[in-house]
């Protein structure tokens, strides 16, 4: 017997790194037939097991189950070779189990399984099918960086805790349809070779899909999140579908190559720095909302039924192809304002704007760097012809100019400022025929007026006598 690295003692046959059975000195694997036998007899459900570095056939683990009845304790199979098919199906864990460095080399089936503990099954290598549906594990649970050949299936399983998929491998199909995790979970940098779905999910914590990677594609359609769904920095080649409630969603760094479709149910979506090289639309519902458009780089993106109003537009690329329909923008102030600038009395207008102008104008409160006027005025200029509804096309119209104005050197400033007088920028033509209105009361008044004085200061003219009438008696 020789102690190694991998912690327990191992087995004496050559070339052995099984946990060694006492008083054998070898391990499961390589004990003769009545070594094993009395080694079977003493195991009961419930029975802890300690398969560490064996070679884990079909036949050992078969006896191994019928003895314990399926109802294992605290399981080892750290670093176990499994030849053979290996069926845990329905098998009862009362234990914490690991299989951390485990090799499987043919089917791997835990098909409804229960696990009472925590589990764990880092770095461990799925050469063919990994089956996992319908288990449920109470504790935490552990995939970080395993590696899956061919599909793996994790339909309508029950995580009790935390569970972790960290920089794990799926090289063919993977499911989590209908899968619920109870706490807080994690995919960051995870490989997905082909298609994943992830339909009717529930993440009753936070959900991390930080730098995954979906070579085929990915369906998150719908899913509800306790907290958070994170995509920031994932990528996928070929398309992506994604439906979230009441949660917030973290898109910043998104690159998608395919399409990309984003349903919002009363959630609020950042896709800040997002690239985006396929068709896109968000299309909201239930007070959904973006947050943040802060340098977007998309071919084609729409935008329906959302709310804008904190949205950020800055740094943007290609305004002019973002496509918005039905959405809510923010507003300028109502009554009136005092301000220690001239004019210190302001009136503002009712019109819709966007969250950037808010901050630059130090209405917003927002710690972000707010844009300079002339950015302002772009956007609004190339956002406004993206916009369906007319009202709000000119009220970006109006903001431009507005932007313009207040970027003008003085001259120009000057004739803006007349021309935002007297009707506002030829987009508020109720303010002309309000000034032609006053010119013409003003120009009446000023007849009237002239008129009753010219009538007052007329001179009179000589008195006629009238004439005596003498009557003769």
């Amino acid at each position: 017997m020789t102690t190694l690295d991998v912690g327990w003692v191992t087995c004496a046959a050559p070339q052995c790194a099984g946990s060694a059975r006492q008083p054998y000195g070898r391990c499961l694997a390589h004990l003769d037939g009545g070594e094993l036998d009395e080694v079977v007899r003493g195991l009961s459900p419930g029975s802890a097991v300690d398969l560490r570095g064996t070679t884990v056939g079909g036949p050992l683990l078969e006896r191994i189950l019928a003895a314990t009845h399926g109802r294992l304790g605290r399981a080892r199979f750290d670093r176990a070779l499994f030849p053979d098919e290996a069926r845990f199906g329905d098998v009862v864990f009362g234990g914490d189990v690991s299989f951390d460095h485990a090799r499987f080399q043919r089917l791997a089936s835990f098909l409804d399984a229960r696990f009472a503990g925590n589990v764990s099954f880092r770095e461990v290598r799925f050469a063919r099918e990994l089956s996992l549906h319908g288990v449920t594990v109470a504790g935490h649970a552990a995939f970080d960086r395993v590696s899956a050949g061919r599909d793996a299936l994790f339909g309508a399983a029950r995580f009790g805790r935390t569970t972790s998929f960290e920089s794990a491998e799926f090289h063919s199909f993977a499911t989590f349809d209908g899968t619920r995790f109870a706490g807080d979970v994690t995919f960051r940098g995870c490989r997905f070779g082909r298609a994943v779905s992830v339909r009717r999910a529930e993440f009753g914590g936070r959900a991390g899909f930080e730098a995954a990677r979906f070579w085929a594609g990915c369906s998150l359609s719908p899913v509800t999140a306790g907290r958070r769904l994170s995509l920031a920095g994932a990528w996928a080649g070929n398309g992506l579908d994604v439906t979230v409630r009441d949660c917030a969603v973290d898109l910043r760094r998104l690159r998608v190559a395919g399409r990309l479709t984003v349903r919002l149910d009363g959630a609020d979506a950042d896709l800040e720095g997002a690239t985006l090289r396929g068709p896109a639309t968000v299309t909201g519902r239930g007070g959904a909302r973006v947050t943040s458009l802060r340098g977007v780089d998309s071919e084609a993106l729409e935008l329906s039924r959302v709310d804008l109003s904190i949205c950020g537009f800055t740094g943007i690329r290609h305004p002019e192809r973002l496509r918005l329909s039905g959405c809510a923008f923010a507003t300028t102030p109502r009554g009136v304002r005092f301000a220690l600038r001239w004019p210190p009395l302001r009136w503002w207008t009712r019109r819709r704007t966007l969250a950037d102008e808010h901050a630059w104008r130090g209405w917003s409160g927002s710690e972000t760097d707010p844009p300079t006027p002339h950015r302002l005025a772009v956007l609004y200029s190339r956002l406004g012809t993206g916009v369906d509804d007319k009202a709000t096309a000119a009220d970006f119209a109006f903001g431009a100019m507005e932007m313009r104005r207040v970027t003008s050197r003085s001259s120009g400033r000057w004739l803006l400022s007349l021309y935002w007088v007297l009707c506002g920028y030829g987009l508020r033509m109720g303010r002309a025929l309000g000034w032609f209105a006053l010119v013409a009361a003003i120009t009446a008044g000023s007849l009237l007026v002239s008129s009753a004085s010219h009538a007052a200061r007329r001179p009179a003219g000589p008195r006629v006598p009238s004439p005596s009438i003498h009557l003769s008696p």
